[in-house]
């Protein structure tokens, strides 16, 4: 059968490209050689703020005192809370199954044979134009080879059947921290090792200062400049090794067709074409930005390129905020301070601190500050970071004051109600 176009992989970023493309009147068929949905939705971004809810709900119980109410104790059933995250995640693939209704779903493992031609085990299809679209899996530290028991990636730890005692996590990027402050939460000792000098490589240092304190009061132990195989690890129940993610590409056939990468990821330009004509790639095996938002974003893009077939789009990059699912949260958009100051620009920075918001006292949730970097002239705000409650959902806000160029004034005469956290937003001086 013959299609306009055949997208390799449904997760986030392939689903939401063939819907677009659907929506654009195009002929789409998407092949999947496992679930619906991806990493996002069966490995990364739904289990685990699932499992992170599960976790902040027995927070909350431990300090109920603090909000006038006795009780009992309180007994964490990680049999229950993962049962609760694959009831999640199966009404949630359901419903990308019912979106999808109107494109062909092919199961199997896809490969390229030409830039008109998949074969998906051994079947062929034809298509005016290809989208890869097959993700990332997690790096294999050598040295910690995964072996399902002891030593285990991100994947495997969604379905764990008992919290451990003494829970070591090598990497303390976004995944790693995510996973400390949740197993912190259900009550195991936790010890983070990383390799670099700073946790969160990338994020304001202020910011991760925070966290570190944070960490510290949780009894998290953090080691960084640290070898982890310089450790014992006989010391721990558990090993979670998470030291980032790599494309996934394996088996399709690319190099044979003399598509092009780029530090093992398919190189793309900025309309997302690879250097095969007809054949484009999205999603984390571009190893643009690993982001499920960002990789829908791609998606849509690529099809409404394809549609046009010219006035292309370009995939911009540059406001993509950044969410991470630690307890307290964090939050960033555009330029942190370090990132302006190696600019060369003249700005200004003004913090607000939860301490001060009325609803973080009434949750009682007053650890954290939100933090501005903004234009010294024009004050137009450049840059956002947030650590606190719901900074995840407070930074849609600034994303629309960084992506539209308003200035801290404009933001300050807009009326927030009251009493949110949203309002502290207006109060940073």
């Amino acid at each position: 059968m013959d299609y306009d176009l055949i997208v390799i992989g449904a997760g986030w970023a392939g689903y939401n490209c063939a819907l677009k493309a659907k929506e654009l009147g195009l002929k789409v068929a998407i092949v999947e050689n496992k679930e619906i949905g991806g990493t996002c939705l069966n490995r990364g971004c739904i289990p685990t703020k699932t499992l992170i809810q599960s976790a902040k709900v027995y927070s909350l119980l431990k300090k109920s005192k603090n909000f006038g109410i006795e009780s009992g104790e309180f007994k964490v059933n990680i049999s229950e809370i993962v049962a609760r995250k694959n009831k999640i995640v199966q009404a949630l693939r359901q419903g990308i199954n019912f979106m999808l209704k109107g494109i062909d779903i092919i199961s199997g493992q896809a490969r390229i044979a030409a830039s008109n031609k998949v074969l998906v085990d051994g079947k062929e299809f034809e298509a005016k134009n290809i989208i890869i679209a097959t993700g990332s899996e997690p790096f294999r530290l050598p040295g910690f080879e995964f072996d399902g028991k002891k030593i285990i990636s991100s994947d495997e730890i969604l379905d764990i059947q008992a919290i451990p005692d003494s829970l070591l996590i090598i990497g303390a990027g976004v995944i790693g921290c995510e996973f400390a402050s949740l197993f912190a939460n259900l009550g195991s000792s936790v010890t983070m090792v990383e390799n670099m000098p700073q946790i969160l490589s990338g994020q304001d240092k202020e910011i991760v200062r925070k966290l570190e304190a944070i960490f510290k009061k949780k009894g998290i132990k953090v080691n960084t400049n640290t070898n982890a195989l310089n450790l014992d690890l006989t010391k721990f129940d558990l090993i979670l090794v998470c030291v980032g993610r790599v494309a996934k590409t394996d088996n399709l056939g690319l190099k044979e067709i003399g598509l092009e990468f780029e530090k093992g990821k398919i190189k793309v330009d900025e309309y997302l074409k690879t250097n095969l004509p007809n054949i484009y790639a999205i999603g984390d095996c571009t190893g643009k930005i690993m982001l499920a938002h960002y990789a829908s974003y791609q998606g849509k893009i690529a099809a409404e390129n394809i549609a046009a077939g010219k006035n292309f789009k370009k995939a911009d990059s540059e406001f993509v905020p950044n969410c991470i699912f630690t307890d307290p949260e964090i939050a960033s958009i555009g330029l942190n301070e370090d990132e302006a100051r190696a600019k060369g620009l003249n700005f200004k920075v003004a913090k607000f601190d939860f301490m001060a918001s009325g609803m973080a006292r009434i949750m009682d949730e007053t650890e954290g500050f939100i933090k501005l970097v903004f234009d010294f002239s024009s004050g137009k705000i450049l840059g956002a970071s947030i650590i606190g409650p719901k900074a995840t959902e407070l930074i849609a806000v600034l994303t629309l004051a960084v992506t539209t160029g308003l200035s801290v004034s404009q933001v300050k005469e807009t009326i927030f109600a009251h009493p949110t956290l949203s309002e502290a937003i207006r109060e940073v001086k």
